[in-house]
């Protein structure tokens, strides 16, 4: 049996790429306008709402993902420590966090500058930043909700083993 990779590519708007990608991953979404999208995606620690903005005079596609937690006045300071360790070792995006709200974001754009957005790029933006939240997911519970500090939370999220159990 053949498969075929979905052909994103004859989309046009980025944000009609996007949503093909939501249909072809079977995530829940919903088309709030023409420039904007909302999905919901289930990973292993949380699930992400990621919202995608297109902005015509910035010719950028802005990706947030906002997570299921929120971070008590009492730890901003050891949350924002941590959110600038991890931020010092992204490629790709950055976290935010909005201390009036206690509310944790990753954020990044895809600049296009007059060029059209292909489904490899709209691809590689999402699986990034789907990767960025599950990698650091467990270092943020571990400042909020286990009183850790960030170099703590950081050196534990990042232990990776090596085989299976």
């Amino acid at each position: 049996m053949a498969t075929t990779e979905p052909d994103y590519d004859r989309v046009k708007h980025p944000i009609d790429i996007i949503e093909k990608m939501a249909v072809v991953n079977s995530w829940v979404y919903e088309r709030t306008a023409e420039d904007e999208l909302t999905i919901n995606v289930s990973g292993s620690w949380s699930d992400y709402h990621l919202s995608l903005n297109w902005r015509d005079d910035l010719e950028a596609l802005h990706l947030a993902s906002a997570f299921d937690l929120r971070v008590p006045k009492e730890k901003l300071t050891e949350m924002y420590r941590l959110v600038a360790n991890i931020n010092e070792q992204l490629w790709l995006g950055h976290f935010d966090l909005w201390a009036q709200d206690g509310i944790l974001l990753y954020r990044q754009s895809l600049m296009l500058n007059g060029a059209q957005a292909t489904g490899k790029q709209c691809e590689a933006l999402l699986f990034a930043a789907l990767d960025s939240c599950e990698r650091y997911y467990q270092a943020f519970q571990y400042v909020v909700w286990a009183g850790k500090t960030a170099r703590e939370a950081l050196s534990t999220a990042m232990f990776e083993t090596d085989g299976r159990a």
